[in-house]
């Protein structure tokens, strides 16, 4: 059956058919909700409360538009609404000033739903652009913009939908879309970095990604934090997420490192996976009681050459089962 036989089948009732007819547009809407709220727990809300309105909105939908424009704006919407009742998700380099002392202890983590969140791999098909679209640096940019400069950034630059279409999903008009646009792009250009982690992995190539995963994967298991702090740039940065503390500059972030989680007296396994189209790891740490290596963080690589720029380690067990990695590491 073709959309429009669907669209027909799903109109009279079939629960079958609306499954089919929305399955080609259900992976890059959750990435653009995603994009949208920062949080991969937020996304899938947004996405349930966007299924259910279009299935309840079908028998009204006049195809004056396509059904992809109608369902995007629905999310939207759905998003908008999403935000105005929850505080933005941040980084903690937007949170906090970086800790000097990288001796002191870690304070109690923030536990309210404050923090960006890492989204996984879009898979094989996804394009260069869609892969930059959801980098670390350019969500977490998206985040500090108005709920609607976000969205007409997003529809226009990241969608490609045209001015008169961004208007229309959002209710504005040409010229308030265009003045958002032009602000959104000033806002969001200050927060970036001159090259996106694409262009960097592109540079580095595969055997170069290869080599460097495979270096931070034995230096970490092994606890050598000369290896890993030879691996960083300067002025690297480590944030852990959901605690608001974070070192800056390789001497303070290998000192951190050496004081505490790489010590020597702990045992770890390492998996490599992607994460927001970046190079990231799920940590295991030994559990006597388990008898296993059992999940404690996953680790997100930002790169600037074929340097670590910073390391950003949510501090989230749960998380690793959305990278479709285990729970647990048998020895």
């Amino acid at each position: 059956m073709n959309e429009h036989d669907l669209l027909a089948a799903a109109r009279d009732g079939g629960e079958d058919a609306f499954v089919r007819l929305l399955a080609p547009y259900r992976a890059e809407l959750n990435a653009h909700c995603y994009r949208m709220l920062g949080s991969v727990h937020d996304a899938e809300d947004a996405m349930q409360e966007t299924l259910l309105r279009a299935w309840r909105g079908l028998a009204g939908f006049q195809q004056r538009s396509s059904l992809r424009s109608w369902l995007y704006r629905i999310a939207t919407n759905v998003c908008l609404r999403t935000i105005e009742r929850r505080p933005k998700r941040v980084l903690p380099i937007d949170y906090a000033p970086a800790v000097e002392d990288p001796h002191a202890e870690a304070g109690p983590p923030v536990v309210e739903s404050i923090w960006l969140e890492p989204y996984p791999d879009l898979g094989p098909e996804a394009s260069y652009e869609q892969r930059e679209s959801i980098e670390l640096a350019f969500v977490a940019a998206l985040q500090h913009l108005p709920a609607r400069q976000r969205a007409v950034l997003i529809l226009r630059d990241v969608l490609g939908f045209s001015g008169a279409e961004v208007a229309d999903a959002l209710e504005m008009s040409p010229e308030a879309v265009y003045s958002a646009l032009q602000r959104a792009h000033k806002a969001v250009d200050e927060r970036l970095p001159e090259r996106t982690q694409q262009a960097t992995l592109r540079s580095l190539g595969d055997e170069g990604l290869r080599e460097l995963v495979d270096a931070f994967v034995d230096a970490w298991e092994r606890a050598d934090v000369g290896a890993l702090a030879a691996r960083l740039a300067a002025d690297a940065a480590l944030t852990m997420p959901p605690n608001p503390e974070w070192y800056r500059g390789r001497d303070t972030v290998a000192a951190f490192l050496g004081n505490f989680p790489l010590t020597g007296r702990t045992r770890w396994r390492v998996l490599p996976t992607i994460a927001n189209g970046q190079p990231a790891f799920g940590h295991y740490i030994w559990s006597d009681e388990a008898g296993a290596f059992v999940a404690n963080e996953l680790s997100v690589l930002t790169l600037a050459g074929d340097r670590i720029a910073e390391l950003t380690v949510f501090r989230d067990p749960p998380l690793l089962t959305r990278f479709r990695l285990p729970e647990r590491i048998e020895p």
